[in-house]
């Protein structure tokens, strides 16, 4: 509980999480079980559903606004700014109880199998320290916490088991799943983190727009209406609006809680026996690089010097095109099928690893007329509305994720200029695509041609990579049983501080091509099983 008479102080807690996101609710939730005093300090606020652009006709405007996906531009009090201006990909979150998850699109795959065995199979990067069987009943786990639809028998995966029947393909997902059988690929109805039937209170889909812009209906799974209100049930205390600028530590080396920044701006200190970081891939190594002491002079837990480094993006390719047929445009969620045909490595592409395609649904009428205009689709004058006639709910797009390799030059630190408004250095992103990522999307590019032409699309534009298309922030503190070559240990433990565990995106040995957040929350419960198996030496 907050101390009394501004002394700034709190009463210990067993556990401090730092981020209620996607892997940060989940950890909670799963912990709650071991009656510990659990506390989770979130810098962002509770989210009212009656507040998301999706009850409105601006929601579209409000993409460019208080609910665009670049802190940058959304500037709420709650965000902090990002220096991303060396980079082509800029950093996408939100900060809110429930993170990214808020504004995620509800695209739900798993890594797969060959994901973790990248060394073994294809020579580069590292392998995980787990395989997909360790993370197997988790992702089971996680399926029923979020609720997850889809169709079993997708040959691309082991067998799995969604709980609810799968997005309808509609207009746009129809066309697309013709042309994928018309050139013999793969395909197959996407998992989602959308609900189709209730399911455990929530109501399902009923079409009001794209996703992004958070869920009014309350279809989508946010952490916020999954596991946080199962875990405050279970007793766990969620405090919002607190900015943490540090993790310190005690004479032994220890974690021994965190300093941040109350509602008010007020400094306050909060002590705790065990630290688990989840602030995302950006967030974790920026608070971890700001706590450098005397006995950690290069930032807490940052022995091998890799804290921030091996940043993973996921490079998009976009291609689109513009059919004649009216299509489904921006009704309902925007992903209902992907394709794993290119996933696995074929050398004979001329690059290692793969990617996914994402065939989305369309954009809505404001979205079109601005990327028209910029591109030079949408003419001024006496043509311009029998010009976007042609254009408005008729294009098809798809997306190959990339896989992104790890690379030590792609990094955060700390900016030595840019701060938030507590003052807390701001994290700066350094990044550059890899030859074999620009490869591997000539390639996405040159096969999504080839999938809308076989769709019956015309005058294809081209997005590479999306601007604003760094969503998943990944590898910035990786796993591995070597402390020189990693920052945590195969069950997210920090090499350096034994009391101190990191459990979002961050702890990714590689990427994967695919959306990260269901294996983001299975790493989370696996790590919080561990934990509860170990608990006698958490505090040691």
């Amino acid at each position: 509980m907050r101390g009394s008479g501004g002394d700034g102080m709190n009463e210990t807690v067993d556990v401090l999480i730092i981020g209620s996101g996607a892997s940060g609710a989940a950890v909670a939730w799963s912990l709650a079980d071991t009656k510990m005093r659990i506390l989770c300090l979130e810098q962002g606020d509770w989210m009212k559903q009656s507040d998301y652009p999706t009850n409105n006709r601006d929601w579209e405007s409000r993409l460019y606004s208080d609910f665009a996906t670049s802190p940058n531009r959304r500037a709420r009090p709650t965000d902090y700014p990002i220096n991303d201006a060396n980079s082509p990909i800029k950093v996408v979150n939100f900060n809110g109880v429930g993170g990214s998850t808020i504004m995620y699109t509800g695209h739900y795959p798993r890594l797969h199998p060959s994901d973790f065995r990248v060394r073994t199979l294809d020579g580069v990067a590292d392998d995980w320290p787990i395989d997909y069987a360790t993370l197997e009943p988790y992702f089971a786990e996680n399926d029923r916490m979020t609720g997850v639809s889809g169709l079993a028998g997708d040959p691309a995966y082991p067998p799995k088991q969604p709980r609810m029947p799968p997005l309808p393909l509609g207009k746009s997902g129809t066309r697309f799943a013709k042309a994928m059988n018309e050139l013999g690929w793969h395909w197959w109805p996407s998992d989602t983190a959308v609900a189709t039937t209730e399911y455990e209170g929530r109501a399902p889909c009923i079409n009001l727009g794209h996703c992004t812009p958070g869920c009014a209906q309350g279809a989508k799974a946010s952490t916020d209406i999954t596991y946080w209100p199962a875990a405050i049930r279970a007793g766990v205390e969620l405090r919002t609006r607190c900015r943490v600028r540090e993790i310190t530590t005690n004479e032994h080396g220890m974690a021994s809680g965190a300093i941040y920044y109350d509602a008010d701006g007020v400094e306050q200190f909060q002590p705790a026996e065990v630290v688990v970081m989840a602030c995302n891939g950006v967030g974790t190594p920026r608070l971890l690089l700001n706590s450098a002491s005397s006995r950690f002079p290069n930032g807490l837990a940052n022995s091998s010097g890799l804290v921030g480094k091996n940043l993973m993006f996921h490079p998009y390719a976009q291609v689109y095109g513009y059919v004649e047929e009216a299509l489904d445009s921006n009704r309902g969620p925007p992903l209902s099928l992907w394709s794993k045909e290119f996933y696995e490595t074929d050398l004979s592409r001329g690059f290692v690893r793969g990617y996914a395609f994402q065939f989305g649904r369309g954009i809505g009428p404001v979205t079109e007329a601005i990327l028209s205009d910029a591109d030079g689709r949408l003419p001024w004058g006496t043509d311009h509305h029998r010009a976007f006639r042609k254009l408005v709910g008729r294009r098809i797009g798809l997306s190959a994720i990339c896989e992104d390799l790890p690379e030590q030059h792609n990094r955060v630190t700390l900016d030595p200029l840019l701060k938030d408004g507590h003052g807390i250095p701001a994290p700066r992103v350094d990044y550059t695509l890899s030859e074999n990522s620009l490869r591997m999307m000539d390639h996405g590019i040159a096969r999504a041609k080839d999938i809308l032409a076989a769709a019956g699309a015309s005058n294809v534009g081209v997005q590479s990579p999306i601007l604003n298309g760094g969503w998943h922030l990944l590898g910035t503190a990786r796993m591995g049983t070597d402390p020189e070559r990693s920052v945590v240990n195969e069950w997210g433990r920090s090499h350096d501080v034994k009391n101190l565990f990191i459990v979002d995106g961050s702890i990714f040995v590689t990427s994967g091509g695919v959306n990260p957040t269901c294996t983001i929350q299975a790493l989370a419960l696996y790590i919080a099983d561990s934990m509860k198996q170990r608990l006698a030496t958490l505090f040691d």
